[in-house]
């Protein structure tokens, strides 16, 4: 499964609906999926995606309150925040802890490709000498 994105202010506030005195909080598949809803839902306008992760679940889920707070995963953000399934404390903290961790890349490198051995690792290592041969002084600020 991709991440998982909330709705959260510049105040750290999470965004949630009142349904019959639950909180219910809006989940969603992809920060566009997320912009997309905030288009359709004013209450929104002051919030921006972000991906939920350990802490800040446990934020929203404080120990002995998942009686008070739901999750509900959105179907589609286009039609209405009602479409969508319950998702459950529990089923979200392992969908989270089972998500695919991205595979790092090493260096400034953007694509799978191995690193040419031809070429330096760090062209620019030379530059500072190059500089204090033309003159350049470091300035020193106390």
């Amino acid at each position: 499964m991709s991440d998982i994105y909330v709705m959260q202010r510049a105040n750290g506030d999470v965004f949630a609906l009142d349904d019959h005195g639950r909180f219910r909080v809006p989940l969603f598949n992809s920060s566009s999926d997320a912009f997309l809803a905030r288009l359709r839902n004013f209450g929104m306008l002051l919030f921006k995606p972000v991906q939920l992760n350990a802490a800040l679940l446990k934020e929203l889920v404080p120990v002995g309150g998942a009686a008070e707070v739901d999750f509900w995963l959105v179907s589609d953000p286009l039609i209405n925040l009602n479409r969508g399934r319950l998702v459950h404390p529990e089923q979200l903290a392992l969908l989270m802890r089972n998500r695919v961790k991205p595979k790092t890349v090493s260096g400034n490198a953007t694509s799978d490709e191995a690193p040419n051995p031809s070429v330096p690792p760090d062209r620019n290592s030379n530059a500072k000498a190059v500089w204090e041969d033309e003159g350049g002084l470091d300035s020193k600020c106390a």
